[in-house]
């Protein structure tokens, strides 16, 4: 991947993860906790989401070492919410949790179908695919069952009470599997989102 498209892959990446955490914050909203809103987390502005580590250090860490080559990747603050607010105190939190996953799937099968069905030109073709890899991608990994991820929450909502030793360990060594995760995985994570690609777009990924 050319470094110049490595940055742009950078802003693509950057909105996903926004649009994504707006989703978890629009949810929680409509289920009655207006923390996200009240704390300015239900915009588009990207200064309201920077992370420095997430948003800043790590994608750039990533884009040296790679030098330019990729793949990059990267997080922003989570949106707050007050899991004590909602209506829905039972699937609240598995509702809010799986909104960000499935925004990103959303949009990825959206502009995957403008590929498949429409003869794109190719400046829009990459464009495109960009925005369709990057938010499968994102969805694929915020459904990893390590907190703080989607994925553990929704694992979380129905691992039965014998099995909380699994949550326990989890929880615990949150931290240290999500370098894992990142070190190791990211390759494999972005091979799943471009078979992913492939299916939806019935073509093979042309960057």
């Amino acid at each position: 991947m050319a470094p110049a498209l490595t940055f742009f892959s950078l802003i693509v990446l950057l909105f996903s993860v926004i649009i994504h955490e707006i989703a978890h914050g629009s949810v929680a909203y409509s289920l009655g906790d207006p923390t996200a809103k009240y704390s300015d987390r239900l915009t588009l502005n990207p200064i309201k989401h920077l992370d420095p580590f997430g948003s800043i250090f790590l994608p750039l860490f990533l884009f040296l070492i790679s030098f330019g080559q990729g793949p990059i990747f990267g997080w922003t603050k989570p949106v707050p919410i007050n899991p004590y607010n909602f209506r829905d105190q039972k699937w609240g939190i598995l509702k809010v949790s799986i909104a960000g996953p499935l925004t990103n799937f959303l949009i990825a099968l959206i502009f995957g179908l403008l590929i498949r069905f429409f003869a794109l030109s190719k400046p829009f073709l990459i464009l495109f695919s960009v925005i369709t890899v990057y938010n499968l991608a994102w969805g694929i990994f915020n459904l990893v069952p390590i907190p703080p991820l989607d994925g553990s929450h929704i694992l979380f909502t129905f691992l039965p009470e014998k099995w909380s030793n699994i949550k326990t360990f989890l929880q615990q060594y949150s931290l240290f599997l999500l370098i894992f995760l990142i070190i190791f995985g990211l390759d494999l994570l972005f091979q799943g989102a471009i078979f992913l690609y492939s299916l939806i777009c019935g073509q093979p990924l042309p960057i």
